[in-house]
C-alpha cells in the first residue's frame, strides 16, 4: 500500500519509470525514485528536471548498461519526414524504389521517441535541446550548458552551470572527442564543453561589454578549459574565424581573416597545451596527422561545406563518415573508454534554406558514418546512439505511386479513377511536388531577390511580395539540388518544427531507449548504461543508495586560465 501512495503522490515520469523498470531483471534491483510532481513552471528547477530524467532511464533499465565506449550521433533538425525522405532517397540512388530501404541506425534493435521543447518554448533551437541532451537538464531557446534562466543574463547564468556527459567523462580520465560540420562553436557541439546564457556568443566580439564585465566569455576559448591531459583528442568541424586573431589570413582564402579581436590565435594556446597534437585544415594535413597524439581540424573559416558542395580532393575537406572513423581510431588508440559527438550539422542549415536536396543527402552522409562507427566498434562494448535536437516543417504530402522520385513531381492515383503513372494535379489543374515545407524562403511570390515562381538556391530575402496563384511546374526541374520546395508561409529562413524526433541505439545500454521521453532522459541513458560515468558521479556524492545518479552535480564557474605573458 505505501508503494501505491508512493506512486501517486509522484509525476507521471515516476510512473512511467516505475511501469517500465518490471521489464527488465537488471533494473529489478532498482527501486523507484521519487519525484514531486512539478505544480508550475516554478517547480522545475534545475534539480528537478535532473531527478526526474534519471527516474525515468533507471525505471526504462538503464542502470543495466555496461557500456565502455559511447558514440552519440546527432542529426541537427533531423525530423522523422526527413529521415523518411532521406531513406527512400538513397535507396532510389541504389537502384530501388526507395521505401523498403532503410538507413544505417534504423536497423538498430532500440528505438524510442524524443520530445524536444524548451522550458520556455512549445517549438525549440538546437542550443536549449543539446543541452538537455548533453546535461540532462531542459533549458531556455538559446542556452549553452545552463539551466533555464534569463537569456541575455551573464551574472544569474554563471550560478547555473550544468555539467555535460563529454565533461563528465573528461573527469572519470576517459579520452572524449566532438566531430561536426557545423562551426565547433555552433550550438550543438557548444553545449558539451561552453557555459553561456546566449548561443550567440560564439567569439569575444560577439560578447556584450557588460557580460564580459562580469565573467562570461565566449564559446570559442572555453574549449580550452580543460584539465591538463583532460582535454579532448578528437575536435574537427568548421569555424575558423572564431579561433583567429582579426588581421591573421585564413589559411585556405585570401579573403578572409580571423575574427577576434582580443588578439588570440587559440589554436596556437591549443599546440601549446597539446604539444604531441596537430593542427589540421584539409584532408591531406587530417591524414598526415595520424599518428598525433590529439587533432585540432578546422576546415572551414564558417560551417563546412555541404557533402554536395564540398571539395573531395586532397587539398579540400573530409566527409563525415572520414571524420568520424579518424575520431574512432584515435580515441580508442589508448583503451581507457571514450565518448564521441558526431553532429551532421548541415541537415539543419539545408532544411532552413528551403532546399531539401541538400537536407536529404546530409541525412545520407550522417547514414554512411553511422555506418562507418558501426563497422569500427563492438555492440559488446560500444553504445552508439542516434537522434535529433528538432524538427523542421518538411511535409510528405499527395499520394505519389510506389517508387516515385522523392524529390519529384507526384505522380499517382488521387481517386481510383485516376491513371497511377500521371501527374497528380492540385485544384487548379496544377502539378505538385511530394516533398514541401510550411513556411520559408522558398514562398513563391516575388522576393527582393527572385521573381515569381520557384526559387532557386540559395535565396535568403528580406522582403516578399504576396503570391498570385501556384507556379506551372510541369517543365520545372524538381529534382535539380539547387530546386527549392515551395513554403506555404513566407519567411526568411524556415522554421524549426515542435513535433517529437527519433532515438535509435545499439550495444549496451540500448535496451533502455524505448517509449516517448522527454529530450534530457537521454543523458540518462547515457550515464546510467556507463558504468564509469556514473561512478564518477557516485564517487563525488551523486547517486543514492541504488547507485543511480539522481542528484545535480555542482558545478563552479571557471573563469579565464592564467596564460603566459607573451
Amino acid at each position: 500500500m505505501r508503494f501505491l501512495t508512493a506512486g501517486f503522490a509522484c509525476s507521471l515520469t515516476l510512473l512511467c519509470a516505475a511501469c517500465a523498470s518490471s521489464r527488465s531483471s537488471t533494473a529489478g534491483h532498482v527501486r523507484p525514485i521519487n519525484v514531486p510532481p512539478a505544480a508550475s513552471r516554478a517547480d522545475e528547477t534545475a534539480q528537478w528536471w535532473y531527478r526526474s530524467g534519471a527516474a525515468r532511464a533507471a525505471g526504462n533499465g538503464a542502470m543495466g548498461g555496461n557500456a565502455k565506449n559511447v558514440i552519440v550521433f546527432l542529426g541537427d533538425g533531423m525530423s522523422l519526414t526527413t529521415v523518411a525522405a532521406a531513406r527512400i532517397l538513397e535507396g532510389q540512388r541504389l537502384g530501388g524504389s526507395g521505401e523498403e530501404h532503410a538507413l544505417s541506425w534504423e536497423r538498430f534493435p532500440a528505438t524510442g521517441l524524443s520530445k524536444t521543447y524548451n522550458t520556455d518554448s512549445q517549438t525549440p533551437d538546437s542550443a536549449g535541446t543539446m543541452t538537455a541532451v548533453a546535461t540532462g537538464v531542459k533549458s531556455h531557446m538559446g542556452a549553452i550548458g545552463v539551466s533555464s534562466g534569463k537569456r541575455f543574463d551573464c551574472e544569474d547564468s554563471r550560478q547555473r552551470h550544468v555539467q555535460s556527459w563529454l565533461r563528465l567523462a573528461s573527469d572519470a580520465g576517459l579520452d572524449t572527442g566532438i566531430v561536426t560540420t557545423a562551426r565547433l562553436t555552433h550550438a550543438t557541439p557548444a553545449a558539451t564543453y561552453a557555459h553561456v546564457p546566449d548561443r550567440n556568443w560564439e567569439n569575444d566580439v560577439d560578447v556584450p561589454d557588460e557580460a564580459r564585465a562580469q565573467g562570461c566569455r565566449d564559446i570559442a576559448q572555453q574549449i580550452l578549459d580543460f584539465a591538463p591531459g583532460r582535454a579532448p583528442k578528437v575536435l574537427m568541424g568548421g569555424g575558423r574565424g572564431m579561433f583567429l586573431p582579426a588581421g591573421v589570413r585564413d589559411p585556405e582564402y585570401d579573403d578572409k581573416v580571423g575574427q577576434r579581436l582580443d588578439g588570440r590565435d587559440l589554436t596556437a594556446e591549443w599546440l601549446a597545451a597539446n604539444p604531441g597534437g596537430a593542427f589540421v585544415w584539409n584532408t591531406t594535413q587530417l591524414r598526415a596527422a595520424n599518428d598525433a597524439d590529439a587533432v585540432f581540424g578546422l576546415f572551414e573559416p564558417d560551417h563546412m561545406q555541404y557533402e554536395h558542395d564540398r571539395n573531395q580532393g586532397e587539398d579540400g575537406e573530409p566527409d563525415l563518415a572520414e571524420m568520424t572513423r579518424v575520431a574512432i581510431e584515435r580515441l580508442a588508440r589508448d583503451g581507457k573508454g571514450y565518448v564521441l559527438l558526431v553532429e551532421s550539422g548541415r541537415i539543419d542549415h539545408a532544411n532552413h534554406e528551403g532546399n531539401a536536396f541538400r537536407a536529404l543527402d546530409e541525412t545520407v552522409a550522417m547514414s554512411r558514418a553511422v555506418q562507418a562507427a558501426a563497422e569500427a566498434t563492438s555492440a559488446e562494448d560500444t553504445l552508439i546512439l542516434v537522434t535529433a535536437d528538432h524538427s523542421h516543417t518538411l511535409n510528405f504530402v499527395g499520394y505519389p505511386t510506389r517508387g516515385n522520385p522523392i524529390l519529384g513531381k507526384v505522380r499517382g492515383r488521387v481517386s481510383e479513377d485516376d491513371d497511377p503513372n500521371a501527374y497528380a494535379l492540385d485544384a487548379t489543374g496544377l502539378t505538385y511536388t511530394t516533398l514541401v515545407y510550411a513556411n520559408g524562403p522558398g514562398y513563391i511570390g516575388a522576393s527582393n531577390q527572385q521573381p515569381a515562381g520557384p526559387k532557386v538556391h540559395y535565396h535568403k530575402p528580406s522582403s516578399f511580395e504576396p503570391a498570385s496563384g501556384r507556379p506551372d511546374l510541369r517543365e520545372v526541374d524538381t529534382e535539380h539540388p539547387d530546386f527549392m520546395q515551395e513554403a506555404l508561409v513566407p519567411m526568411r529562413s524556415e522554421s524549426h518544427g515542435g513535433d517529437d524526433v527519433g532515438i535509435w541505439a545499439r550495444g549496451p545500454g540500448s535496451d533502455a531507449v524505448r517509449g516517448t521521453v522527454e529530450q534530457n532522459v537521454i543523458y540518462h541513458l547515457i550515464v546510467q548504461a556507463t558504468p564509469a560515468l556514473r561512478a564518477q558521479l557516485c564517487a563525488t556524492g551523486y547517486c543514492n543508495a541504488d547507485g543511480v545518479p539522481v542528484d545535480l552535480p555542482a558545478m563552479t564557474p571557471v573563469d579565464a586560465p592564467v596564460r603566459a605573458a607573451d
